[in-house]
C-alpha cells in the first residue's frame, strides 16, 4: 500500500484527512510525500519481524510469537500515524505509545532502532544481556522511547489510562482559542493476557465512564496464551464486554491487512468521546513453523525454525539482523517528520509564551518537575494540641493548601475521598466536561488507580496521588512495584493504618502491609507521629524526584507535639530524629513511628520518673534514615547504647536491624480483633504500662537474653 496518506494523520485530524494544514495553527505544511510501493510496506514489515526474532534467537530465550504477528499493525502505527521526534523522546505533545503486552519487547525494540531512536543494532544483538539497554521487558528509565516499563500484564493497559487522563487534564488547563498546545493520541498494543487480567477491567471501565476519547488500543487478537488456545480459559465475547464499558469497539478479521488496520485506527481518531479498541486477528508467530500455536509464545525458534521462517518471508536463511537500505531510509522518514512537527510546536509555543506568559511557565515547570516558587508558602503549622488530629485529616489540610499553590497536583481517591480526607472542592472534579478539574473519583479500583497514577507521571506535566486504605495497598501492590521499577514521581495516601481501625476488625487492620512496602526498592515509606511531622511528609513528597513516596496516616486523633519542648518536625526528612533527649545519658533509646510515638514520649515520662534515662527517637521512614551518613546514624542510634525497644502497630520485621540483639520490639506478628480502638491496642500491649514494663525487661536482660515476644497481649 502506498504511503502518501501517513502525513493525514498530522492534518486535520478532526476535520477529515484531505489537505495538510497544520491542527493547531492555520500555517501550512510542506508534507508532500512520495509515494511508495506496496512491496516495500511488506519489505518493511517483514524486516521488523525477522530482527526482532534474530535478536530472540541470539539471546536464546524470549517471546517471538508476538513480534511475528503484531508487526503490521505496529508498522502500520508508527509509519502513518504516531507523532514523535526520536532525537527527543521527552518531547511533550508526542503521541505516546505503550507496549502493555511487555512480553513482545524484541518488537519495540526493533521498532525503536529501525524509526531513528538511539538504540543501536548492537544493543538488538545484546538482548536480553547483562546491563543492556534492551531488557526482557520494557523499562522507560533505562530504553530511549520506551514510554513506561511493562512486563506485568495489565499493566501497560492501565498506565495508558492514565496517560490518556493526564492530556484531557493538561489541554483543559493550557489550550486557549488559537493556541492549541496539547493535542495528542495514547495507543497501546494489548494482547489476550492483558484484557484477562482485573486490572484491566478496571482500567476499561473508568476510561469508559471518563470518555477518553483520545485513548486508542489495539489488541492483538491472536487466540493464543502461554499454556494453549484462549478457548481453555478465556471465551467471553471480549469486544461485546468493551462496549459495555462505554468504548468504541471495532474488529479488524486479518491482521495483515494493513489498509483495514489505517482504516480502523482512523476511524478510532473520529470517535472523540469514546476510547477506542481494535480486535486485530492475528496469527501468533505468522510465518514461522510453529505458527499459531503457544510453543511460539515464550520460546526461540531455534536455528532450523528460523531458516524456515526466513524463507517464508523471502530472506536469506544464513543471514541474520538483515536491514534492506530501502527500508533503513523508508522507517526513518516518520521520525524526520516528526522533528518537523515538534520544531513547528515549538515556534507556536513560543508564540502561546508571549501571550499567556504565566500558563507558559506553570506547563514548563510541570514536565520539568519543578515546583513554582512558594510553592509551600500555604502549608499549615500546626499549634500543640493534647487531644489534637488524626494525621489524615492534617494531610487533607496539607493537600489543600498545596492545590492552591501547585495547580499540577492532580489525584483523588479510591472511592474513599470522605475517609481518605480528600479535597474534593465543592464535588468538582474530573469528568467529561470537566477535564480541567484536578480531583479526581477513581471509583473502588484501586490497582487501576495505582497503574494510573505510574501513567500519569509517566506522561510528565502532572504530580499524581491516590489515596485508599492501608490495608488495600495489597490490591495495588503491583502497581506501587512498577511505579517505584519506572522511576515515577508518584505519591500514595494510605489512612487507617493499624490494629486501631478498631471495629471493622482484621479483616480492615494492617499488620503485614508496612514492612512488604519498605521492601520494595526504591520506595519512600514515611508513617508521621503528628500533624507537624504531616506537613513535612507532605513536603518530601513533593520534592522527591523518580522515587514514589508512601504516606501511611492514622484514623484516630494523637497529639500535636510542642515544638518548643521536643525537637522540630522538620527532622523527618533525615528519616529518624531525636525527638526528646533523656536526662542525662541514655541508658535506653525507645523508637517510635507514626501513632506510636506519643506513645514512647508517655513511656519516656514514666521510665524518667523510676529514674531510667531514656531517648526518644521519631523514625517515620527507614529508607531515609539509610540514605544518611554513618555519621548521622550514630548520632542518632549510637552503638554504644544497645538496648532498644522500637514500638510500632505492625509486624516486627525488619526492626531487628535498628534494636540490635540487645533490644526487642512492641509489635504485631498476627491479626488484629474487632472492637474499640482503645481497647483493641491495650490487649495486643500498646499502652504506657507495657511499654514501660519492656523497656525495663530489655535494660535488665543480658545481651542477646530478652525474650523475642513481639506479641505482647
Amino acid at each position: 500500500m502506498a504511503v502518501a496518506n501517513y502525513f493525514s494523520h498530522f492534518s486535520e485530524r478532526r476535520l477529515g484527512y484531505e489537505g495538510s494544514r497544520c491542527p493547531l495553527t492555520s500555517k501550512t505544511l510542506d508534507v508532500t510525500m512520495p509515494n511508495q510501493p506496496a512491496s516495500l510496506d511488506e519489505l518493511s514489515v517483514n524486516t521488523i519481524r525477522l530482527l526482532s526474532v534474530d535478536a530472540i534467537q541470539k539471546a536464546t530465550n524470549g517471546h517471538p510469537g508476538l513480534p511475528l504477528g503484531a508487526a503490521p499493525m505496529a508498522y502500520v502505527l508508527w509509519s502513518r500515524f504516531l507523532r514523535f521526534n526520536p532525537n527527543d523522546p521527552h518531547w511533550p505533545d508526542r503521541d505516546r505509545f505503550i507496549l502493555s503486552a511487555g512480553h513482545g519487547a524484541a518488537l519495540l525494540y526493533s521498532m525503536l532502532h529501525l524509526y531513528g531512536y538511539d538504540l543501536p543494532l548492537d544493543e538488538l544483538k545484546r538482548l536480553r544481556q547483562l546491563h543492556s539497554k534492551t531488557p526482557g521487558h520494557p523499562e522507560s528509565n533505562l530504553t530511549p522511547g520506551v514510554e513506561v516499563t511493562t512486563g506485568p500484564l495489565g499493566q501497560g493497559f492501565a498506565n495508558g489510562v492514565g496517560m490518556a487522563m493526564a492530556e484531557a487534564f493538561l489541554a483543559a488547563t493550557y489550550n486557549r482559542d488559537g493556541h492549541t498546545v496539547v493535542d495528542h493520541y495514547t495507543y497501546a498494543l494489548v494482547s489476550d493476557g492483558d484484557l484477562m487480567e482485573g486490572i484491566a477491567s478496571e482500567a476499561a471501565s473508568l476510561a469508559g465512564h471518563l470518555k477518553l476519547g483520545k485513548l486508542i488500543y489495539l489488541y492483538d487478537d491472536n487466540l493464543i496464551s502461554l499454556d494453549g488456545p484462549t478457548e481453555l480459559a478465556f471465551t467471553e465475547d471480549r469486544m461485546l464486554r468493551f462496549d459495555a464499558y462505554g468504548w468504541h469497539t471495532q474488529h479488524v478479521a486479518d491482521g495483515n491487512d494493513l489498509d483495514a488496520i489505517e482504516a480502523a485506527i482512523r476511524a478510532a481518531q473520529q470517535e472523540t468521546d469514546r476510547p477506542s479498541i481494535i480486535a486485530v486477528r492475528t496469527q501468533i508467530g505468522y510465518g514461522s513453523p510453529q505458527a499459531g500455536t503457544s510453543k511460539v509464545h515464550g520460546s526461540p525458534l531455534g536455528e532450523e525454525n528460523l531458516r524456515k521462517t526466513k524463507e517464508f518471508f523471502g530472506f536469506d536463511p544464513d543471514q541474520s539482523f538483515v536491514i534492506p537500505n530501502e527500508v533503513k531510509t523508508h522507517l526513518l522518514e516518520p521520525g524526520q517528520r516528526g522533528a518537523e512537527l515538534q520544531a513547528d510546536w515549538n515556534q507556536r509555543f513560543a508564540v502561546y509564551k508571549g501571550d499567556f506568559a504565566a500558563e507558559a511557565l506553570q506547563f514548563d515547570q510541570s514536565f520539568a518537575g519543578t515546583l513554582p516558587d512558594g510553592w509551600d508558602a500555604k502549608l499549615p503549622r500546626f499549634e500543640p494540641d493534647e487531644k489534637g488530629m488524626a494525621t489524615r485529616q492534617a494531610s487533607g489540610k496539607v493537600l489543600e493548601a498545596l492545590k492552591q499553590t501547585v495547580p499540577y497536583l492532580f489525584g483523588g481517591s479510591a472511592d474513599l475521598a470522605s475517609s481518605n480526607v480528600m479535597p474534593t472542592k465543592d464535588n468538582l472534579s474530573f469528568q467529561p466536561g470537566h477535564y480541567g478539574q484536578s480531583n479526581v473519583w477513581f471509583g473502588v479500583r484501586e490497582h487501576a488507580m495505582g497503574a494510573a497514577l505510574n501513567g500519569l507521571s509517566q506522561h510528565g506535566g502532572v504530580h499524581p496521588y491516590g489515596g485508599t486504605f492501608l490495608n488495600f495497598s495489597d490490591y495495588m501492590r503491583g502497581a506501587i512495584r512498577l511505579t517505584a521499577l519506572a522511576e515515577s514521581r508518584a505519591t500514595f495516601v494510605f489512612t487507617h493504618d493499624s490494629i486501631s481501625v478498631g471495629g471493622d476488625g482484621p479483616t480492615h487492620e494492617p499488620v503485614e502491609q508496612l514492612i512488604s512496602l519498605r521492601a520494595i526498592p526504591n520506595i519512600i515509606v514515611l508513617r508521621p507521629a503528628d500533624a507537624n511531622e504531616t506537613v513535612e511528609a507532605w513536603r518530601v513528597a513533593m520534592q522527591t524526584p523518580k522515587t514514589p513516596v508512601l504516606l501511611i496516616l492514622c484514623r484516630q486523633e494523637l497529639p500535636i507535639l510542642d515544638q518548643t519542648n521536643y525537637n522540630p518536625a522538620r527532622g523527618l526528612e533525615k528519616g529518624a530524629y531525636i525527638l526528646s533527649e533523656a536526662d542525662g545519658d541514655p541508658e535506653l533509646i525507645l523508637i517510635g513511628t507514626g501513632s506510636e510515638v506519643s506513645l514512647v514520649l508517655k513511656a519516656q515520662a514514666e521510665l524518667k520518673n523510676q529514674g531510667i534515662a531514656a531517648r526518644v527517637v521519631s523514625m517515620p521512614s527507614w529508607e531515609l534514615f539509610e540514605q544518611q551518613d554513618e555519621a548521622y546514624h550514630h548520632e542518632v542510634l549510637p552503638p554504644s547504647v544497645r538496648k532498644r525497644l522500637a514500638v510500632e502497630a505492625g509486624s516486627p520485621l525488619g526492626w531487628h536491624k535498628y534494636v540490635t540483639d540487645e533490644g526487642t520490639t512492641v509489635s504485631m506478628n498476627r491479626f488484629g480483633l474487632s472492637g474499640p480502638a482503645d481497647e483493641v491496642l491495650a490487649y495486643f500491649g500498646f499502652t504506657v504500662e507495657n511499654v514501660v514494663e519492656q523497656a525495663k525487661k530489655v535494660l535488665n536482660s543480658q545481651p542477646g537474653g530478652i525474650e523475642k515476644k513481639e506479641v505482647l497481649s
